[in-house]
Parts: C-alpha cells; sequence; structure tokens
C-alpha cells in the first residue's frame, strides 16, 4: 500500500480492485507483489513490459528517505506473456519492523510515493496475531466473476447487483491481518474457454486464445496489487495454474472436447505461476513454489503440492498420466523428493517457541463429495497424513471443491473423540469459496460424520478464511462471508501446551493446568 493511504483511504482503493474492460498495455500495472524471505528478508517482485538488466528497489524505514537499494538480475517471461516478472530479494531486514520501499521502472505512473511492509514476525514472538487464507480465487468483473454469466450457470454463483466480492471484502479489512495466504487456483485464466462457449465471452480462434487467457490473468493480478503490494501474498500451486485449459473443455454444441495440447508454449507446465512468483523455498529447503515453508511468530506454515511429485510410485492429477490429463511436472528429480523434505522440515520444528503448525495443500483428502479421483486426492493421504500425524500437524487447510467444510480432527477417516478439546489429530477445513466464474459447488448429502459445519451453492454466499492465534493453546478459524464481512462459521482449538514465548501473550497462556484460558474456550459456532 502506498505509505499516503491511511485506513480511511482503504474504500478509494476498493474501485480499483474491479476492472470496467479488459487489461491492455495502457491499463495493466505494475503488480506489485511481495512474499516472505526468512525472518530478515522480503521479496519484491513487480511487472514491467521490457526486460530490466538489474531490477532495483529502494528502501528504508522512513517514506522519506529510501536509502537502501537491492538488486538482482531475474527479469524473466515466457512466449505468450505481456510483460516481464522481475524479482528482488532485500535481506538483512529487522524482524517485524516496518519498512517502504519503491520498485524502479513502474509502469502508467509517475507517483514517487512509496510503498510499505512489514517483515516477519520472530520464531517465539508470542504476540497475537491474524492471518487471511484464500483458496479458488479467480477475477472479478467482466472477464469473471460478476453479476452475469453464461449458459447453464446457477444464479447463486453470480453476484447481486452491487455485492461486494472477496477481493473487494479482503482489501476492506486488509489492515486486520498480517499475510495472505492462496493455496493453489489463483485467476482462472483457464476458464476462457469455459467462458467463451457458454457465450460470457466473445468468441475468439484457438490459436488467439492465449491473448483472453493472458487477459484474465493480468486482471487479476491487477486487481490483487492493493493487497499484494502490502501484504506478503504467500502462494501454492492448485491444477488451475497448470496449463490454459486445465482438464479439458467440451463444446457440447459442436460436440468437441478441447484438451491442453490447444495450449500456447508458454501456458503449460505451469510455466506463468513459475515465472510470477518466488516464494522462500531456497530459504526452507523446499522446491520453486510448489513446496515450502516459513515461520511467522508462533506458528510454522508449510505449503505442501498436491499437483504433482508425490512420490511413492504414485501419480499426481496434474503429471503424465494424472486424471486431469497436463503432463506437468515433476519439477524435483530426487525420488520422494517433497516427503522427505516434510519429514525433515516437521521433524525440525521447534514446538516452544513455534508451537503450531499449520499446514495447506490444495486438494483435500477428507470432504463430503463423491470421492471421484478429480475431488478427493487418496493419494495426498497416503503420503501426507502419516508424517502429519506423526508431527502433531494442528490444522490442515485445502480448497479445490468450491465449497466451505469445516471437520472434525481426523486421522485415516477416524474422528478425534476430544474434537476441538485437545486433540491429537490435525483438525480439517477446506474453504474453496472464495469465488471466480462459475465459482461454487455442492457439497454432497447427507454430510460425512466428520462434518461439522457447511456451505455450498445453495447458500449463495462467497468467503475467506481469518486464522487468529491467540497464544501457545488457543487458535480461531473464522469463515468471513465477502458480501458484507460478516463471520458466518467461527471455531477455537484447544492444544494443552506449554511454550517458550515472548510478548503478550505469554502471560494468557494455561496449558500446564490441562484446562483453557477463562476468555478462550474451544468451541464451534455456526450461524
Amino acid at each position: 500500500m502506498r505509505a499516503s493511504l491511511g485506513a480511511s483511504a482503504l474504500a478509494g482503493v476498493t474501485a480499483f480492485a474491479v476492472p470496467t474492460s479488459a487489461a491492455t498495455n495502457s491499463t495493466i500495472n505494475s503488480q506489485i507483489r511481495l512474499a516472505y524471505a526468512g525472518d530478515t528478508g522480503m521479496f519484491v517482485s513487480w511487472n514491467t513490459f521490457n526486460q530490466l538488466s538489474t531490477p532495483t528497489v529502494r528502501y528504508g524505514v522512513s517514506p522519506q528517505a529510501l536509502t537502501k537499494t537491492a538488486s538482482s538480475n531475474v527479469s524473466v517471461t515466457y512466449r505468450t506473456s505481456l510483460t516481464y516478472n522481475n524479482h528482488v530479494k532485500i535481506t538483512d531486514l529487522k524482524s517485524n519492523t516496518l519498512y517502504y520501499y519503491l520498485p524502479e521502472h513502474l509502469l502508467n505512473t509517475n507517483n514517487t510515493t512509496p510503498y510499505s511492509f512489514k517483515t516477519s514476525r520472530p520464531a517465539g514472538d508470542g504476540e497475537s496475531y491474524t492471518a487471511a487464507v484464500v483458496v479458488d480465487l479467480g477475477t472479478m468483473g467482466p472477464q469473471g466473476l460478476t453479476t452475469t454469466a453464461g449458459k447453464g450457470v446457477s444464479p447463486n454463483n453470480t453476484l447481486a447487483v452491487g455485492e461486494i466480492n472477496t477481493i473487494e471484502s479482503m482489501t476492506h479489512q486488509v489492515n486486520t491481518f498480517d499475510f495472505l495466504w492462496h493455496p493453489g487456483d489463483i485467476a482462472y485464466a483457464d476458464y476462457w474457454l469455459k467462458e467463451e462457449i457458454q457465450g460470457f465471452l466473445p468468441n475468439t480462434t484457438i490459436a488467439n486464445g492465449y491473448i483472453v487467457y493472458e487477459s484474465i490473468l493480468n486482471d487479476f493480478y491487477d486487481e490483487m496489487t492493493p493487497i499484494t503490494s502490502y501484504k506478503p501474498y504467500m502462494v501454492g500451486p492448485g491444477n488451475h495454474e497448470s496449463n490454459c485449459d486445465n482438464g479439458g473443455t467440451t463444446d457440447t454444441a459442436r460436440n468437441i472436447t478441447y484438451t491442453d495440447s490447444i495450449c500456447m508454449p508458454g501456458q503449460t507446465n505451469f510455466t506463468g505461476y513459475r515465472n510470477h512468483f518466488r516464494m522462500p523455498s531456497a530459504e526452507s529447503g523446499g522446491t520453486e513454489n510448489f513446496w515450502y515453508s516459513f515461520d511467522h511468530g508462533m506458528v510454522h506454515y508449510v505449503q505442501l503440492d498436491t499437483e504433482t511429485d508425490l512420490g511413492h510410485g504414485f501419480i499426481g492429477n496434474d503429471e503424465v498420466g494424472g486424471s486431469e490429463g497436463d503432463d506437468s511436472g515433476p519439477f524435483n528429480s530426487t525420488m520422494n523428493a517433497q516427503t522427505t523434505w516434510l519429514d525433515a522440515d516437521l521433524k525440525s520444528v521447534n514446538r516452544s517457541k513455534t508451537p503450531w503448525i499449520i499446514a495447506a495443500g490444495h486438494r483435500p483428502w477428507y470432504l463430503s463429495h463423491a470421492n471421484t479421483s478429480g475431488t478427493i486426492c487418496w493419494t495426498c493421504k497416503d503420503v501426507f497424513e502419516p508424517l502429519l500425524v506423526k508431527y502433531g500437524v494442528d490444522l490442515v487447510l485445502s480448497g479445490h471443491s468450491h465449497v466451505y467444510e469445516r471437520k472434525a480432527p481426523i486421522n485415516d477417516s477416524r474422528i478425534d473423540p476430544n474434537e476441538l478439546n485437545n486433540p491429537r489429530f490435525p483438525w480439517y477445513i477446506t474453504n474453496g469459496a472464495a469465488g471466480h466464474y462459475d465459482g461454487l459447488d455442492a457439497l454432497q448429502y447427507p454430510l460425512k460424520p466428520y462434518s461439522r459445519f457447511g456451505l455450498d451453492t445453495s447458500n449463495a454466499t462467497y468467503g475467506w478464511s481469518k486464522l487468529t492465534f491467540h497464544n501457545c493453546t488457543h487458535m480461531t478459524h473464522d469463515f468471513v462471508a465477502s458480501k458484507n464481512g460478516s463471520v458466518l462459521d467461527s471455531a477455537t482449538l484447544f492444544k494443552n501446551r506449554t511454550c517458550s514465548l515472548i510478548g503478550p501473550a505469554k502471560a494468557s497462556t494455561t496449558a500446564s493446568e490441562g484446562r483453557p484460558c477463562a476468555s478462550i474456550k474451544p468451541s464451534s459456532r455456526g450461524a
């Protein structure tokens, strides 16, 4: 966010979030985005029309004195992209500190007012904070989720006139969370062909489809800039990043089924996703933007790749031979690389300083939905669940299915008898209801025995998640309805433990007595 914007100015930013026309060279902004790079580092990324020989960011602790610079030689693109992605890693920063920054060569602006970011809280910091989580979030406006849609789309899956969408909702509340986590399905640019077949977008030729794809992608990144230029935007891979026609699209009127063979070079194998982002994989021993981890205060966060590189003889849904037919990956040539990394990563966590471990992967393996290979990722369960249970992971987040379902703590389909009061098994929440073109699905009734609260297309409600870490023993998950900011579901998890935290939250921790704090009890509430 620009340094000159205060909380009162956020309403003005919202108008920028929904374009009235498709992105073009004259309207694309620089799509500034941040990502944590360890406790004392920050990735700053932005786009330009020309390749930069030395991408540079000026920064400092005062908006009037950007006295330091950081540079790189990373200015990359791919054949169908309109822009170059520039990435600079700023190092040797102070943790939990506000900095002001300004990348050089920004597009379509002569404004020299700097933006700002705050570095990561150090591990062991016990101060309470909130993180935002969104999955399956696509472009809003004339090329995505809006008040109309094409043939066959339920009216429940469009916005009401004047309805606030998820990007607008998060922009309104951007000062209430430290960072935004997006574990897959970003922009839904690969819906271009579906939107044309349904009559929502004008028809184009297959040969020119890449232009529509890139336009939708740029719309999304433009819309997200008021958030991503201000708060770190941590992402993970989803199936809709894989290529330009994920899973294939059928035109029933013409009896034609399209596959990823229509994709132009540059729009396969997660190419746009790999170019656009930089995540802290090197800092955590992970692989590119696919799997990595980071600490923030009293929490250790783990991003998993449910799309490729499952190892152990399993084929990921987006790999050659997978259910999506995408032919993507693998992205690490070492056998069983992801689970070997996950085992070592979780083993290394100091639970006295980062008592909470939160993992996220795009696809769920527990959900009230038909057990089809494209929805339930049983192979993910087989490779990841034993390690998540072994190391006492507290919460597992997912999306993929465009519903919201909060479940009980589970292991191997067994419900933890303690529910949220000091369970031994990981707690599971799926929230794929953020919104995109035709963006809600149906839960399968009756709901599974482990289901505790659900929302789907029948509720016509888009939303996102807030995770609030109160102290060493208590954390709360809230489902926020985008249209009005109300909390439709809230649940608090209690873990009985002691920690060595520094900060205000330490005083309210009573885990050693084996009972919850008086003011925060394990609970669940649905409205």
